[in-house]
Formats: structure tokens, C-alpha cells, sequence
């Protein structure tokens, strides 16, 4: 892991210091085995301890990071009920934007979302993080469009943390390609201006997200 050395005082160092994190989560270089030290990070970024410190904590709060056995902090793992939880709030937050785009099914838009959807999955040898910020773009447009910034802010927790790639990584051990897909459904039922159908359409495409969620962990477990 090669973090680089801050030198910047125009940001808070803590919030240097959890960027770089968040970062090295999302490039793979912080894996579940490694163990961050506050002292040793500290030591590799040129800074003192204490917005190591307050980033960690700040990680472990957002339920990115727990701290490890051994000392220091570690990925944290989520269960299966933690994961569905997670894909519950999706479904509620989601399926209420899918219902406001539905009652006005504004073509002009419906039109935008389907060239988004076309451009994002148009990826060549992508990666996991490839794979999971195409869907992350994709699922907030549908937000955006919805225009209710709460929601928006609401999805923004969800698919804005660290965890949330973390956990997403994990469908890489079943077949990653599955995540996207199905998404142009999600305009066609928004498109009826049939509130419910656009509802359910959307909740079903988050639950066969969590089954493929949760076959990856199996997986993982197994192997």
C-alpha cells in the first residue's frame, strides 16, 4: 500500500487523510487482511497521529472500517441482515424517485436516462470498481431526475461510502458482468406513467441485486 505524503494545509488532514483511504479501499491496495495502524499511517503520510485518528474513526462510524482483534482497524464485514437492510433502503429510496419520474414521464428525460444507461454500459475490460461505478452513475441519475434533493442525499449515504464498493466487490465471485444489465427495464416501466409498475419494476431489479449480493458472499465464505 503506497500512500502519499500530505503536504497541503488548504483541507483539514483528516479529510485528506479519509480521501486517500476511501481511495486505496476502492484501488484494492486496502484488502480484508490488511491492518491499519494509526501510528504507521501516520508515519507513511508525514503527519501526526491525530487526523489519522479522527479519519479511522470517522471510517469505522460510516461502518467502512471495525477495529481488528489484533489492534487497529481492519474492512468490516457485513451480514446477511446488514445487507439486506441496506438493499431494503435502496429499494425504498429507489422505488419512490422511480414513482415521481413515472407521474411525469417526461420523454425529453426518459431519453436522457436511456443514452446515460447505453454510455455506461458500454465498458471495454472493465474492472470490479469499472463495473460498480457504472451502476453507481446509473442508479443516481434516476435519482437526479426524480429532483427531491433528501432522496438524493439519501442515496448519496448509501452508494457514497467506501462500504459500499467493499460490499459490492463481492459479486465479483459469482459473475460481476450481472450488475449491469436490466437497466433500460427501469426506463420501459417508467415510461407506462404506471406508478406501481414503475415501483415494483424497481424493487425487483434491487432484489435480484441482493440475491446476486448475497451469492457472491456465499462464495467468498466458501472459497
Amino acid at each position: 500500500m503506497a500512500l502519499k505524503q500530505i503536504k497541503t494545509q488548504r483541507r483539514r488532514l483528516a479529510d485528506e487523510v479519509y480521501d486517500q483511504l476511501v481511495e486505496a479501499i476502492m484501488s484494492r491496495e486496502i484488502s480484508a487482511e490488511d491492518r491499519l495502524v494509526q501510528e504507521k499511517l501516520a508515519a507513511e503520510l508525514n503527519i501526526s497521529r491525530t487526523p489519522v485518528r479522527e479519519a479511522l474513526m470517522r471510517l469505522e462510524t460510516e461502518g467502512v472500517l471495525e477495529v481488528a482483534a489484533s489492534g487497529g482497524f481492519r474492512l468490516a464485514r457485513m451480514d446477511q441482515t446488514e445487507v439486506r437492510q441496506l438493499y431494503q433502503a435502496r429499494a425504498a429510496i429507489e422505488g419512490q424517485a422511480a414513482r415521481i419520474l413515472a407521474a411525469h414521464a417526461d420523454p425529453a428525460v426518459l431519453e436522457g436516462l436511456r443514452e446515460l444507461i447505453r454510455r455506461e454500459e458500454n465498458l471495454t475490460n472493465p474492472t470490479t470498481r469499472d463495473y460498480f461505478i457504472a451502476n453507481r452513475r446509473i442508479h443516481r441519475a434516476f435519482m437526479v431526475e426524480a429532483g427531491n434533493k433528501f432522496l438524493l442525499d439519501m442515496f448519496d449515504m448509501i452508494w457514497g461510502k467506501a462500504m459500499a464498493f467493499h460490499l459490492f466487490s463481492a459479486i465479483e465471485n459469482v459473475d460481476i458482468s450481472q450488475s449491469l444489465g436490466d437497466h433500460q427495464a427501469l426506463v420501459d416501466a417508467i415510461e407506462t406513467g404506471d406508478v406501481t409498475e414503475a415501483l415494483e419494476t424497481f424493487t425487483a431489479h434491487i432484489q435480484a441485486g441482493f440475491d446476486l449480493q448475497i451469492e457472491g458472499l456465499k462464495e467468498a465464505d466458501n472459497g
